[in-house]
């Protein structure tokens, strides 16, 4: 029986930590310890859900124990490849929290890390990887449902939340920019789902329309972007309205040469309830799938690749073309 993995946390600022350490304890890995700076507003959820894991006082008493073997990031977006570098150095693997980094620079130091260690930089994009009616999409289309996909339509709505979020949330340089955190998701989904290595972006705007007391936030952001194998348009916003029952309508549409995807995976306005809503028309079935079952295959797959040294869950170089694709679009987007 293969000796469980051991995880270290560093930072738990943005709620995703809560599914990225729950789902690798799901697959036998082992919560060993946490840090994290002051007392953020995910404190009292994360001391619920884990609350017998150790607090310590210090990134680096997390980073360096050699009982260690990966390290989960959820901590202030700016920060995230200093860490992830520093835990790399120290022979750890690492799985970050979207953004993996906020600008070329860091990405590139990331880069050199990678090749200098051996170590795997891996991003959750929980909006494919913890989101089961993707990974039946993901199914579908390589069994061949819908031919090959030419095209994704992505939009992520998110709440804003205006009166929890922190100070960093309304600084520009320390969240990355809307394009870089939140449009990493469906950049991540239009090369997974279309086959794309690398890709272009034809067009990046962002803006602020409606919270003007934080000029540096940016609460709407498109791009477009295209590849040999397809092309793809991403719409993300913090204006997800009051009454909604979940903190966003999120939404993937596959077009296919031979049929069409569409993924409501939160919630399906006047419809189904729950989510994970998968809807499939092609030559023969014209029908809507209840995935709720499909499965999380990520974070197996990623113990696996740790254990193995594969690339399983997701290539290195996918995780690199993402963030590279995000930070790009971000900066076309305010030149």
């Amino acid at each position: 029986m293969d000796k469980p993995i051991r995880i270290g946390i560093v930072g738990i600022d943005h709620r995703h930590i809560y599914g990225m350490a729950a789902q690798m304890q799901a697959v036998g890995c082992e919560l060993v310890c946490w840090w994290t700076e002051g007392a953020p507003a995910t404190l009292e959820g994360f001391m619920k859900r884990f609350p017998d894991l150790p607090r310590v006082q210090t990134a680096a008493e997390v980073i360096e124990r050699d009982d260690i073997d990966l390290i989960l990031l959820s901590g202030i977006p700016a920060d995230r490849a200093d860490q992830a570098i520093a835990a790399m150095k120290a022979g750890k693997d690492v799985m970050s929290d979207k953004p993996g980094c906020t600008d070329l620079p860091q990405l590139a130091a990331i880069k050199d890390c990678v090749a200098e260690t051996g170590r795997i930089w891996s991003i959750d994009f929980s909006e494919r990887f913890e989101v089961p009616a993707v990974t039946k999409a993901a199914e579908l289309v390589a069994e061949g449902a819908i031919g090959r996909v030419i095209q994704t339509i992505g939009i992520g709505p998110h709440r804003l939340n205006l009166n929890t979020r922190p100070d960093w949330f309304y600084e520009r340089d320390r969240f990355g920019g809307i394009l870089t955190d939140i449009a990493s998701h469906q950049i991540d989904q239009f090369l997974f789902f279309t086959g794309s290595t690398d890709a272009r972006i034809t067009l990046a705007s962002t803006g602020n329309f409606g919270n003007p007391a934080t000029p540096e936030l940016q609460d709407f952001g498109q791009i477009a972007l295209e590849s040999e194998q397809g092309m793809g348009y991403i719409r993300v916003d913090w204006f997800t309205p009051e009454a909604l029952p979940t903190w966003g309508d999120g939404r993937l549409m596959l077009l296919g040469t031979e049929g069409t995807i569409e993924l409501r995976k939160y919630v399906d306005v006047g419809g189904a309830e729950g989510g994970d809503h998968l809807f499939l028309v092609n030559g023969t079935r014209c029908e809507r799938i209840d995935c709720k079952d499909a499965g999380l295959p990520y974070f197996a797959r990623l113990a696996d690749d740790i254990r193995n040294r594969t690339e399983t869950a997701m290539p290195q170089a996918h995780a690199f073309k993402v963030m590279e694709l995000a930070i790009t679009a971000q900066e076309m987007s305010e030149a």
